[in-house]
């Protein structure tokens, strides 16, 4: 089973450069882990509905951090 982290961060204008999260990451607001993709969804859906999410001075990301091991059959 794969674990998720819902990720609100805030929006860094741009200066003419891409964008580039694995060089210089957006400043994180707030991370919450889910144990389901469901879950990360219903997370991810509330802080959409914040005022700063809608206005686009931050955004929610929803990513998968890894997989869980499977416990084996009885």
């Amino acid at each position: 089973m794969t674990r998720f982290l819902v990720v609100l961060t805030d929006v860094r204008p741009t200066d003419g450069h891409e964008r580039d999260e694995r060089t210089t990451p957006e400043r994180r607001r707030q991370v919450v882990g889910a144990s389901s993709r469901e879950a990360a969804d219903r997370i991810a859906g509330a802080f959409m509905a914040l005022g700063m999410v809608r206005a686009g001075r931050q955004r929610v990301k929803v990513i998968a951090v890894g997989r869980r091991p499977r416990h084996p059959a009885l």
